[in-house]
C-alpha cells in the first residue's frame, strides 16, 4: 500500500506527512471519525512507513507495500507491530500445554484467526469477536510488557488499537500509565468511532486526527482507477449505496459476480423494488408480506442491508425528482422513469420519516436484530408514509 491507495482523507494524511517530514511525530494519536472510513488504514500506513526498508519509501509517497517488512505487517505477524481488538477472555487464559488442548481455547482461537483473514481481506472491516466483553485487561498488560523491549528493526514499535471505545475501565487505566509516561520508541495509535466514550485523560494525551466521510465522488474516483472493470448502473449504485463506509462498498465490490451480465447488487435492488411495488398495490399487499417473509428468511444479513438500502436510495432519487423534475445526479440513472413514475404518483410521501425508519432498519440488521421482526415492522409502517394524503 502506499498514500495513493488510501481513499479521500487528503488533509488527514498531509498533516502525518508533514510530522514526518520535520521529526515532529506525536507519540500517541486517536484517530477519530465514522465507521469505514479508513482510519486503520492509515494506521497500517503510517506502521508500514515506520518499518519499510526499501529505499524507495517516503514520508511523501508512503511504503513500498512489497518488501518484507511490508509484508508482515499486512499478515498480522510483524514483531514491530501489534494489533489489538476486543477478544474473548479464553483467548487470554494462561497458556500452558494443556490448556491450548482445551475445547474452549482452540474455539476462541480459531474464531480469532477467521477474523483475522476477514481483515486480510477486508481492510476497512473492524474485527470484534461476537462473545467478547471488550478490550481487556490482559491485553493491556500484554501490550506493557512489549512495550519495555526496543524494536527489533526500524525505529519504532506501534501499537493500534481498534475500537478503543470498548477499552474495559481497568485495561484503560493501564494504558493510561503507558500514555503518561510513553517509551521513545512505541508510537499508539488509538481508532474509535466513539471517542466521547475514552477517559478524557487517555484523550487528552493523544493527538486527535478527525476522519471525514469518504464522499461519492471519491470512491468513485478510486473505482475508476482501481476497478475499471465496475461500469455503470453498478458504480453509481456502489458509491451512492455505501454512504462513504469503505467497508461496505469493499464488500460490495469484492462479491460482485463478474461474469453475470447483471451484477448481484442489481438484481438485489430490482428485487427490492419489486418488494416496493407489491407494497404500493393494494391487491398485492399480501405479497408483500409474502415477500418480507421470504426475504428475513433468504438473505443474509448483508443482503437484507443492502436491499433496504437499495429502497432508501431510490426514495432520496424520487425526493429528488420531485423537488426539481430535472435533477441529474441520480443514485440510479438507469431506472430514471420508474423514479419520475414514482415521484409523479406518490407527490406525498413523509420521506425524512421514511428515510429515518429505513436507516433504523438497517442498523437493527447490522446490530442481530431478528430479521423477521425487523423485517415485518418495516413492511406495516413502510406502507402508511408512502401512501400518506397530502
Amino acid at each position: 500500500m502506499s498514500w495513493n491507495n488510501i481513499v479521500g482523507q487528503k488533509r488527514q494524511i498531509r498533516v502525518l506527512q508533514n510530522a514526518l517530514a520535520t521529526g515532529r511525530l506525536a507519540h500517541a494519536y486517536l484517530f477519530t471519525g465514522p465507521d469505514g472510513s479508513g482510519k486503520e488504514s492509515v494506521a497500517f500506513e503510517l506502521a508500514s512507513l515506520l518499518n519499510c526498508q526499501n529505499t524507495t519509501a517516503s514520508s511523501e509517497e508512503g511504503a513500498c507495500g512489497v518488501c518484507r517488512d511490508c509484508v508482515l505487517i499486512k499478515e498480522f505477524m510483524h514483531p514491530n507491530v501489534e494489533y489489538i481488538f476486543p477478544v474473548e477472555s479464553a483467548l487470554l487464559d494462561p497458556g500452558d500445554s494443556a490448556k491450548k488442548e482445551n475445547k474452549k481455547f482452540t474455539d476462541a482461537k480459531e474464531r480469532y484467526d477467521a477474523l483475522l483473514e476477514q481483515k486480510k481481506q477486508n481492510p476497512y472491516l473492524s474485527p470484534a469477536m461476537e462473545r467478547s466483553m471488550g478490550i481487556l485487561t490482559e491485553q493491556i498488560v500484554s501490550l506493557q510488557h512489549k512495550a519495555m523491549f526496543m524494536p527489533s528493526e526500524g525505529s519504532k514499535k506501534i501499537f493500534i488499537i481498534s475500537q478503543a471505545e470498548r477499552l474495559h475501565p481497568s485495561a484503560a487505566n493501564k494504558l493510561l500509565k503507558l500514555l503518561e509516561e510513553p517509551p521513545a520508541h512505541v508510537l499508539f495509535i488509538l481508532v474509535s468511532s466513539r471517542p466521547d466514550a475514552l477517559l478524557p485523560t487517555i484523550r487528552s494525551r493523544c493527538q486527535a486526527l478527525r476522519f471525514s466521510r469518504v464522499t461519492p465522488q471519491e470512491l468513485r474516483l478510486w473505482l475508476h482507477d482501481n476497478r475499471p472493470e465496475i461500469q455503470e448502473p453498478e458504480l453509481s449504485f456502489i458509491a451512492s449505496f455505501s454512504r462513504g463506509n469503505l467497508r461496505l462498498a469493499w464488500e460490495f465490490i469484492n462479491n460482485r459476480d463478474s461474469n453475470t451480465a447483471e451484477t448481484a447488487t442489481i438484481v438485489l435492488r430490482n428485487e427490492a423494488l419489486e418488494y416496493l411495488r407489491k407494497v404500493l398495490t393494494p391487491s398485492r399487499f399480501h405479497e408483500a408480506i409474502t415477500s418480507c417473509e421470504q426475504n428475513a428468511k433468504n438473505l443474509s444479513r448483508g443482503d437484507l442491508v443492502l436491499f433496504l438500502a437499495a429502497l432508501l436510495l431510490f426514495f432520496q432519487d424520487a425526493n429528488h425528482r420531485r423537488i426539481n423534475a430535472d435533477f441529474q445526479e441520480l443514485n440510479n440513472p438507469d431506472i430514471s422513469e420508474a423514479i419520475d413514475r414514482f415521484a409523479k404518483n406518490f407527490p406525498n410521501p413523509d420521506f425524512f420519516q421514511i428515510s429515518t425508519l429505513t436507516e433504523e432498519a438497517i442498523r437493527a440488521i447490522e446490530r442481530n436484530a431478528s430479521p423477521l421482526l425487523v423485517m415485518a415492522s418495516f413492511t406495516a409502517q413502510i406502507k402508511g408514509l408512502l401512501l400518506r394524503k397530502g
